[in-house]
């Protein structure tokens, strides 16, 4: 069966806290007060702090490996390596946000020897808000999938 067109419905909901989004923060080196601060959020508009735009690549790498642990993919963990990630944000982050997630595989090609797998993760409420959306590139080096456009698994 071709994996292009394969969704995933993740199993578990992920609650943002406040912590999370001051350590994401911290880790990628932005230090605007709106992720640390409640009343500096306040301040410019939102109900409370907010996290930063890419604070969604935390789950979109758990929704990867649900992709790529996929015995039925084959594929090679060891040779793939992170090619590209791109963002929509519907509405900020914030803590307390119950969020559910679901991959999509968009498609699998291959170029120049290397397998390509993009990867779309969406993230909502519980209550089905949109928050965001995180398209991923992974290349998959030498023999690592062999799914090229077209072909099935």
């Amino acid at each position: 069966m071709s994996f292009v067109g394969r969704s995933y419905r993740l199993p578990w909901i992920y609650e943002v806290g406040r912590q999370n989004i001051i350590e994401f923060a911290y880790a990628v080196s932005d230090l605007n007060p709106v992720y640390r601060d409640p009343e500096a959020a306040k301040a410019i508009g939102h109900p409370d702090s907010v996290a930063s735009p890419t604070f969604l690549s935390v789950l979109a790498t758990r929704s990867h490996h649900v992709v790529t642990d996929d015995p039925d993919l084959g594929l090679d963990y060891s040779r793939m390596v992170h090619g590209a990630q791109r963002f929509v944000l519907h509405r900020p982050v914030r803590p307390g946000d119950r969020l559910t997630t679901s991959a999509h595989v968009d498609d699998i090609t291959s170029r120049a020897g290397n397998d390509y797998i993009v990867l779309r993760s969406e993230f909502a409420t519980e209550e089905g808000e949109k928050v965001g959306t995180v398209v991923a590139t992974l290349i998959v080096r030498g023999d690592g999938i062999g799914l090229g456009e077209g072909k099935d698994a």
